[in-house]
């Protein structure tokens, strides 16, 4: 078994919602690993989830391999930060008619860099990413929360801003488990093994690169 094919665009024949993102990416600062999809409500493509993201600023939108990621999802990047350092945020510069000689240099906006999506996260339906923020390795956040701070790995996140829910496992597990990174694992191990992936056996998963 080698499971679907990580090139197509909509991986789930006759079902044109989901789609493996890194195959419908056009802007060069958006890098998406492999198996990671976005389900749209109404055919939508995941770019136009991603705000505000303009080249010039330099930063990047990083997801990692096999995330789930639910309708509404929605990234906002460093574009839509407005100046903070003066007595009012107004963006005056962006309605030309001699107001575009305030428009301030980019040393004047917020900027936060990157936002990081590690691998096998999900993230549920309607949540905001702020400008950023990493969120680790096999996390989960809430449907309808707004991230604005790093989530820890194996943390599941809510709330508006969201916090700490519960860790998905211990500390020893979950430090095996970044030790592990089984989403790097060549598809046919995975594909041979993915009862073992979403069980809870940690020694079992650790055993399967033994055997290889």
């Amino acid at each position: 078994m080698t499971g679907p094919n990580p090139n197509n665009k909509f991986p789930i024949e006759g079902h044109k919602n989901v789609q493996f993102i890194k195959n419908t990416i056009t802007k060069p600062n958006i890098f998406v690993g492999d198996y990671s999809y976005y389900d749209s409500r109404n055919g939508e493509l995941f770019e136009n989830q991603v705000l505000y993201h303009y080249e010039i600023l330099g930063d990047k939108l990083l997801i990692g391999k096999y995330c789930a990621i639910a309708p509404g999802v929605t990234f906002i990047m460093n574009g839509a930060n407005h100046k903070m350092n003066g007595f009012s945020t107004y963006p005056f510069n962006l309605f030309g008619n001699g107001w575009e000689k305030y428009t301030p240099t980019l040393n004047d906006l917020p900027f936060k860099g990157n936002t990081v999506i590690g691998n096998d996260v999900w993230i549920g339906m309607d949540a905001t990413i702020m400008p950023g923020v990493t969120v680790g390795d096999g996390a989960i956040i809430a449907a309808k929360s707004v991230v604005t701070k790093n989530i820890e790995p194996y943390t599941i996140a809510g709330g508006n801003p969201a916090k700490l829910i519960k860790k998905r496992f211990s500390e020893i597990i979950i430090e095996k488990l970044l030790k592990i990174k089984w989403w790097n694992w060549d598809i046919e191990i995975i594909s041979n093994n993915i009862n073992i992936i979403t069980g809870g056996d940690i020694e079992a998963l650790k055993n399967v690169i033994n055997k290889e």
